[in-house]
């Protein structure tokens, strides 16, 4: 039978089996392209939202609701074969990176790190605060995606405090910052939430999903594929949305061709989080270069988008192309099971896909990769 380790912070792992820990997700409904393979990875995984991947292949994966942070480890019929917990009574720890061995764990008002974590697994050490007084105003997004880019920079987004205001420049906003958190610079304006980004390996360049507002109907406006070409930059937010449509309270203050246009409109409400480019060789080559999204999938639409995982390739000018799904099945009949939240590639090319609804992570395969 196999087991999985469900361990405190700074206390003893506990070996529960895996039959009596939780049923395993519907993952035989998801719809995969032919060729690909999907299969639960990690399950229970509850909350289970952004994830980043160790120096020794050690997954952690970060959770919304549940305030713990997760360590899977270990690999056996294509399932990780150890989860444990390595943090929890956190606030909203959605957000994990790792550097130099370190684990950052964003929190609402500040960065957390866990030292020297991977040789620690078992004994995790208590969590060390590495960055404080993050801007805070109660209301929603924030929560946070963190992750360091080339420059060894610390990136950190500090979302809207609601679904539409003006909020100057002390919201909607992405920063970066030195490991320890100093030296804290501004790096883009005029974002709603963004609660994903990466930088593309050929050029460097930083891009990110922005989820835009909510009670404009239906179709829209867009989520937003955007990417930083000067830092500084402002993508609209409050006056302008997707590039074009001017806000109904705040577009009359700027025309839309004052601010940044998204480099892709995702489609209304999928609510578009985490984001990885696709470097590996498993999957065939169209993939190659492409950048995996997951769409979360909207909640107050009158019928459901998102709900999935697409892929967005580049074409030869190396601009991105039309999304194309990857992933789907999440919800049917308006129904949904699961809600996808982000997704992560393994060094032997397979892609994982968290998912905080069904708190559990899965592994997308190609052919004999599984």
């Amino acid at each position: 039978m196999r087991s999985v380790w469900l361990g405190m912070a700074c206390g003893v792992a506990v070996l529960l089996p895996l039959s009596e820990a939780i049923a395993a997700p519907p993952v035989d409904r998801l719809e995969v392209p032919p060729g690909f393979h999907i299969s639960v990875y990690a399950a229970p995984v509850p909350s289970a939202r952004e994830m980043a991947l160790g120096a020794r292949g050690t997954v952690f994966v970060g959770s919304m609701s549940a305030g713990k942070v997760y360590a899977l480890s270990g690999f056996q019929d294509g399932k990780a074969t150890k989860i444990r917990t390595i943090a929890s009574d956190l606030s909203m720890p959605a957000g994990v990176a790792f550097h130099n061995g370190d684990l950052y764990v964003s929190d609402i008002t500040h960065i957390l790190v866990l030292r020297d974590i991977e040789n620690h697994l078992d004994d995790p050490p208590e969590p060390e605060v590495a960055a404080d007084n993050l801007p805070y105003e109660e209301g929603d997004h924030s929560w946070k995606f963190i992750a360091f880019g080339p420059d060894n920079r610390l990136y950190v987004p500090i979302g809207s405090p609601c679904n539409i205001c003006n909020v100057g420049q002390q919201f909607g906003r992405i920063i970066s910052m030195e490991p320890d958190g100093t030296d804290r610079k501004d790096v883009a304006y005029g974002i709603r939430n963004t609660v994903g980004f990466t930088w593309r390996p050929q050029t460097k360049a930083l891009w990110f999903t922005d989820n835009g507002r909510d009670m404009m109907g239906d179709d829209l406006p867009s989520d937003e594929l955007n990417t930083v070409t000067t830092p500084g930059q402002s993508f609209g937010y409050p006056f302008c949305h997707q590039g074009d449509v001017p806000d109904p309270e705040f577009g009359k203050k700027y025309a839309c061709s004052d601010f940044t246009p998204p480099a892709v409109k995702l489609g209304a409400h999928v609510a578009a989080l985490g984001l990885r480019f696709y470097e590996g060789t498993q999957f065939p080559s169209s993939y190659k270069g492409a950048l995996f999204i997951a769409e979360h999938g909207s909640w107050n639409r009158s019928r459901l988008s998102g709900y999935q995982v697409v892929a967005v390739p580049f074409g030869k000018d190396g601009n991105p192309l039309a999304p194309q799904t990857v992933v789907s099945g999440f919800q049917k009949n308006e129904h949904s099971w699961g809600r996808p939240a982000d997704v992560q590639p393994l060094p032997d090319g397979s892609l994982l896909i968290s998912d905080d609804k069904a708190g559990a992570v899965y592994r997308l395969t190609y052919g004999s990769g599984q």
